[in-house]
């Protein structure tokens, strides 16, 4: 689905990611549609073409994701490893570290994961204990990260620490890439009630010593640097939110026009029509706040690009939730059957709502920068 808003070059990009998409759909092999889009250059669209990406931004990856799950084959990964890792060591990187990461991480044969989020850590991510501690060659890392996607099939995990500054004794985040298979560094896969290929993981770091180059960007520069890959993080949430969104409602419009009931077709009636409108507007108008946010990110404005892709990611996963719900309700009893593969969806709308950041969390940071009201946490 084209805008009349995007450049040439980007609905011609949609078009090439639907067709993909629909090749694959519902019940796509993960693995399969994952390694053909990175040699069709589409997972990397927003990385370096010195280092075989296309040398766009957000614009164009968000088009990939939000198109993929339109045709109901959703990459869960491309919020992590092109849009957060790639980002960010795209941007504070060594030149050894792009080498070593951003070719593969641009044709999908190598992938990255990230972690956060602690157990008391979530929202509030200056309570982060994860601890790095230098030694005479490289680090040390301690600590624990909760709700980790992808660990299994990433090469290695982007790991949010924190270091002490001898200046003021007090800790400063950094970030450090940590290998998959580095002694002490273990994982436990989390039990979730979602249909994802995707699985979570509590990872645990108990001495893992990394080597020096192991730390990405300037050690003083942390908040900086994570922040930098938070907002494409956002911004592809918002997109992955869409695509899922487009998907429920084309089936239930689908259904809409074909099932008859007295002769008529449901969709006549206004009692269904409506909600089906209603829930086509508000993802056409959380998708324009997401191409805000990428074109202010791409423009280098972090600023802007914060406040937009917190109400992108905001008003994708109210978006979603409600195409969804209509979609379900609108099929009646055939919306929970496997048959029509709709009633998977409805968990997995809410993941939007809660991460990468609540909705809550959204909503006091808007309330506290955008309409400059007291701080209330």
């Amino acid at each position: 689905m084209s805008t009349d808003i995007e450049p040439a070059e980007h609905t011609e990009l949609r078009a090439a990611v639907a067709a993909l998409g629909r090749r694959h759909g519902p019940g796509f092999d993960r693995a399969a549609l994952w390694a053909e889009a990175g040699k069709l250059g589409y997972l990397g669209v927003n990385l370096p073409e010195e280092y075989g990406g296309g040398g766009g931004g957000m614009a164009e990856l968000s088009i990939v994701l939000e198109e993929a799950g339109a045709a109901g084959a959703p990459l869960l990964m491309m919020v992590v490893s092109p849009a957060i890792c790639g980002t960010v060591i795209s941007r504070f990187g060594t030149d050894g570290q792009k080498a070593a990461w951003l070719p593969g991480l641009a044709d999908g044969t190598r992938t990255m994961a990230f972690g956060i989020t602690e157990p008391d850590a979530g929202s509030n991510s200056h309570r982060i204990t994860t601890t790095a501690t230098r030694t005479e060659d490289g680090w040390v890392l301690n600590g624990r990260k909760v709700f980790v996607s992808g660990v299994d099939i990433a090469d290695a995990t982007l790991i949010v620490g924190r270091t002490s500054d001898a200046r003021t004794g007090s800790l400063k985040a950094c970030l450090f890439i940590v290998p998959r298979d580095t002694p002490g560094f273990g994982r436990r896969h989390i039990e979730m009630e979602l249909d994802a290929d995707e699985k979570q993981f509590e990872l645990t770091l108990d001495d893992v010593h990394l080597p020096a180059d192991a730390l990405v960007g300037d050690e003083d520069a942390g908040l900086l640097q994570l922040f930098a890959g938070l907002n494409p993080e956002r911004i592809m949430t918002a997109a992955f939110a869409i695509g899922m969104g487009r998907y429920a409602l084309g089936r239930a419009v689908a259904y809409a026009r074909e099932r008859q009931v007295w002769k008529t077709p449901i969709g006549a009636h206004q009692a269904i029509a409506h909600p089906l409108a209603q829930a086509h507007i508000e993802l056409e108008l959380a998708r324009l706040m997401m191409q805000k946010a990428a074109k202010l990110y791409d423009a280098g404005d972090d600023l802007g690009a914060g406040e937009a892709a917190n109400m992108a990611k905001y008003a994708a996963g109210e978006a979603c939730v409600k195409a969804v719900d209509t979609a379900v309700h609108t099929l009646g009893g055939n919306g929970l059957t496997k048959e029509f593969g709709l009633a998977r969806l409805i968990p997995a709308s809410r993941v939007a709502r809660i991460a990468p950041v609540s909705r809550e969390m959204v909503l006091n940071f808007v309330s506290t920068h955008s309409l400059g009201l007291p701080k209330s946490y």
